[in-house]
Order: structure tokens, then sequence, then C-alpha cells
């Protein structure tokens, strides 16, 4: 497999806040027409593509999809809880690389209802009870009020707190950093600036979360086209942004074992983020833009130290230095993230990629961040799944 993966084009359309979207099908369509205009092909020129939805029926992706058109080709439905974006990225990517497909379309889409999470399927074992059963464990039995995610991410934040000793009101910043951020994205659902003291004044969550620290539910859709490098010459594509280097990790025993910040995934990013720094030899050291998974400002903070941003421990002052906007060390987040720009499930991942592509390209506009020639792309879903992904300008 000596034949990048060639990002070709993307797509997304605004998001917005439950209820004011248009229906699921509507929105994946379009942002695949987005993405496919932007790639300068149609989609009679697909060859496999892959649908990433977390609350549907199943064929909600051909639902989607057959309003470009229904030309046989095989359309697979991807459900990896939040990663479920970059999972569809990571197959069309494999299509490509393997020589299976010369073009491959990945769209990934939600349409949410307001408030927390519920699950889907009350009269069968949850995917979450063994997470469940170690937070209850470690961390005690939570209020039944409590959003299901914030108890698990709330949980890791404050286990650090309390081993590093450091002030809770940190993570309070991220929040205010995302919003700064989205201010210039016209694709997010939260522009609107927040003060530090308005972050931390908004109703408590649980441990060290405030309201304005945890992402909203949120409706929307992004995609991307991939394709071989040779198909991009032979037909004049723009090749300028390829996938250097990817991994998909799940769950290790050490998950389990009774540490919160393994429990939500820390352990799958740092595998994944290793795997991903050998394949593209490019460090975290040569990254510049980062989009990762903020669901809740805690795992942006832990997330630092995962994929090596800054030494674990240290992620603190990272924060508090500015290391981690416009002017430090590397922007984070700079769409605004899932706490601002919003997290509809099954298009995260998707929208992350399309943001670090117009950082390449140099297409940000406000959020443009200077000198990009390698971007790095985390995306997690607990249960759990998390790809790590680094795009490169070719020849970089």
């Amino acid at each position: 497999m000596t034949d990048q993966a060639v990002v070709a084009g993307v797509g997304m359309i605004p998001f917005t806040k439950p209820g004011k979207s248009d229906p699921y099908d509507v929105m994946g369509a379009e942002a695949a027409r987005r993405a496919l205009a932007d790639a300068g092909v149609g989609y009679e020129d697909v060859q496999q593509a892959y649908a990433g939805y977390v609350f549907g029926d199943s064929t909600s992706g051909q639902k989607a999809l057959y309003r470009l058109g229904q030309t046989g080709i095989p359309v697979i439905n991807v459900n990896n809880n939040c990663s479920t974006g970059s999972s569809a990225l990571f197959l069309a990517r494999q299509a490509v690389e393997s020589g299976t497909a010369d073009v491959a379309l990945a769209v990934g889409f939600e349409q949410m209802l307001p408030g927390a999470i519920q699950p889907a399927f009350p009269d069968r074992p949850g995917a979450l009870e063994l997470f469940e059963q170690v937070r209850d464990r470690v961390r005690g039995v939570p209020d039944a009020k409590v959003p299901n995610a914030a108890t698990f991410f709330g949980a890791a934040g404050a286990q650090y707190v309390e081993e590093q000793g450091i002030d809770p009101s940190v993570f309070a910043h991220i929040t205010v950093k995302s919003r700064r951020h989205a201010a210039g994205n016209p694709y997010a659902v939260f522009r609107d600036p927040l003060t530090f003291e308005e972050v931390m004044a908004s109703p408590p969550i649980y441990g060290p979360l405030t309201r304005f620290q945890c992402c909203p539910p949120t409706c929307g859709a992004a995609a991307a086209v991939l394709v071989s490098q040779q198909y991009a010459r032979r037909h004049g594509l723009r090749a300028e942004v390829v996938i250097a280097g990817q991994a998909l990790a799940t769950d290790f025993t050490s998950t389990f074992d009774g540490d919160m910040k393994r429990l939500i995934g820390y352990d799958m990013t740092a595998s994944a983020a290793r795997t991903v720094y050998e394949q593209s030899g490019v460090g975290p050291e040569d990254v510049k833009v980062v989009e990762l998974h903020d669901c809740f400002t805690t795992n942006e903070f832990l997330t630092y130290e995962a994929l090596g941003l800054t030494p674990e421990g240290t992620a603190e002052k990272f924060v508090l230095d500015g290391d981690n906007t416009y002017g430090g060390r590397v922007v984070t987040n700079p769409s605004g993230g899932l706490i601002s720009k919003g997290h509809p499930l099954g298009a995260t991942g998707l929208a992350q990629c399309a943001e670090l592509v117009w950082q390449l390209r140099g297409q940000a506009e406000s959020r443009q961040v200077d000198g990009v020639t390698a971007a790095l792309q985390q995306n997690l879903g607990l249960g759990g799944a998390c790809v790590v992904t680094m795009y490169q300008k070719a020849g970089a």
C-alpha cells in the first residue's frame, strides 16, 4: 500500500441545534454533493461509499446517497459511536490505498434530539455496561439525572485534578478558547464569545464540568472524497493533501484497570498516535494544527498529553501559557471543536477532516494557521474506538 490516499474534496453544511435542521438524508446528500463538487468528480465516478451515523435505521446511508443517484455501488453503513465519521474515512482510505477503489466517498450525518443522549435499546445489555461497572466501582454510582457521558469524562478530569493537585478551573479556559476560535467559523453552532467567569458560573454537571464545558447535541453532515494519486494525475484533480498516516485503535485490558483516564480512551489515543507518527514520519513537535475530540473540556485537556503535544503532567501549564491557541505552540480545534462547532456524532470526524484540509490548502480564512504542512486529527468513541489521522501536503 504505497499509494497514499489523496483527499481530493471535502464538504460540510452549517451545524444546527436539534429541530432546526433538514432531515438526515437531505443533510447527508448535501454534504456529499459539496465534497464531490470540491473534488471535481461526479457521483457516477464513486466506486465505494461509506456512510456514518449513530442514530438511524439500517441503510440510512443509502437513503441519503440515493438522492445523488442509484449507481449500484457498495454503500457500507458505519456506526462506531462518536468516532463514526473517522471510521468511515478509515474504511474509504483503506479501499483506495489497497487498490480496491480509485474513488471512495465517506459521508457522515446525524439528526439528533434535544437534551442528553438516551439509550436506544433499553431492553438489552448496553454497549457501555463494562465501562459503567468500572466507573461505579471507582467513583461511585452517579445520580441518574446526570448525562451518562459526562460522568465518565467528568470523573477522568476529577481524577487528574486529585493526582496532579491542579486548580479544576483550568478546564474552563478551554471553552473560552473554543468559542474564540468558533467566532471565525460559519459552520459552527455557537459563535458568541464566553468569558471564563461565564463558563464557571454555568450550571454544574459532574465533577469539574459545568454546562458550557460540555458539547451540545447537534445536527449536521460532512463528507470527504478520497482518490488514488494515479487517478488524481490521470484526471487532473487537486492532489495537494494526502493521508500520511492513520490508525484505528480499540480498548486494551488497561482500559478497565480502574484508571478513569484510561477508561475514556487515553491508551487508545496514545497507541493510535504512536502508530501514526511512525507511519508518517511526522512527530507531534512538527504539527502546528490539531482537530481533537473535545466532547468535554476535560477530554481535550487529557488528549493534549495522550497525543504527546505536551509531556504527561504538564497540560495545565500548556493551557495557561496559551500553547493551545494562536501564538502558542499548536492551534487546537481552530474550528471551535465539538464544544462550539457542535457534535453531530456521525459527522464529527469528517468535519474535522474538512477543517484540516482547508488549513493545509490555506483556505481556512480567519482561522488560518500559518505555515501548515502537516495536520493531526483525533476522533474518539467511548465503547470504544479512536481514530488518529495525519494529513500532509504532498511532497512536504
